[in-house]
């Protein structure tokens, strides 16, 4: 790929992981394709750190990830020539924290439930058996979502309430992104928050560097806004996530991997 060095900043669930099998065996060739063009790919998820890792394992994925939707950025240690002012260091990593603590939300949570007398139901709140049978986990999987630490993901037993839970949360200075199965109560933290800080750090190493984003729901706007070629993925049944309008927003042919891979090809073919 000709021009400034590029990186790919990609969601995970329904995106570069498919929503229901969580395979992203479809998007192997597009995988393969960025490798060898040098180009990094940085998972930026609602996931949190332990099962960032296992993804990055699972894929052989060396590079910085973003976790609990913009919550922390995690950079490998030594990754870049020279020092950075991380928040902490954490197991090989250098941590830059932008959300909230995960206990505060927590209280949060326990408080606007309280006031609204509306049922709310956090990870925290469940067994790790529904963890599991909510996302089609094995409790394993399941075990290391679970281990949050800036972004609560929660369901509502009265959907139609969810604009009476986003202004009390702004009200207490917290946000609610929606994501493909859960809300999500954050703090001031975003995706795009934390692409930027990336990408500063980026072009402090490398000069100029073109972002590319790709997603599938409204808590991918942000990451998307960060980006130079913002892409979206269909849903599974074919639409896109409603309300997102971006200028240059590439439209996906296809759902999940499937889609990840024929945007990611034909990108690398315009580009090259």
């Amino acid at each position: 790929m000709a021009g400034p060095r590029f990186v790919v900043f990609t969601d995970l669930d329904g995106t570069l992981l498919d929503h229901a099998t969580y395979s992203f065996e479809p998007a192997r060739p597009a995988l393969e394709a960025l490798a060898e063009a040098g180009i990094p790919l940085v998972f930026c998820t609602s996931k949190t750190r332990d099962e960032t890792e296992h993804w990055r394992k699972a894929l052989g994925n060396t590079h910085p990830f973003i976790v609990e939707n913009g919550g922390a950025v995690f950079v490998p240690q030594g990754y870049f020539p020279f020092e950075v002012k991380f928040d902490r260091t954490d197991g090989g990593y250098g941590v830059l924290e932008l959300g909230k603590p995960y206990a505060e939300l927590r209280l949060a949570l326990s408080a606007i439930r309280a006031r609204t007398g509306i049922g709310l139901r956090g990870f925290g709140d469940m067994a790790i058996e529904e963890i599991a049978e909510r996302c089609g986990f094995t409790l394993k999987d399941a075990a290391l979502a679970a281990k949050r630490e800036y972004d609560e993901p929660f369901v509502l037993t009265e959907p139609e309430s969810l604009a009476l839970i986003v202004r009390e949360a702004e009200a207490a200075g917290l946000h609610v992104v929606s994501g493909g199965r859960f809300h999500h109560l954050v703090g001031a933290s975003d995706k795009g928050r934390a692409v930027s800080a990336l990408r500063a750090l980026l072009a402090e190493d490398q000069g100029a560097v073109r972002a590319i984003g790709i997603g599938d729901s409204v808590n991918d706007e942000p990451m998307l806004r960060a980006v130079d070629i913002p892409i979206l993925v269909r849903k599974p049944g074919g639409g896109f996530a409603a309300d997102i309008h971006l200028p240059g927003l590439v439209l996906a042919p296809y759902a999940g991997p499937e889609g990840w891979r024929e945007a990611i090809l034909e990108l690398l073919r315009s580009e090259a």
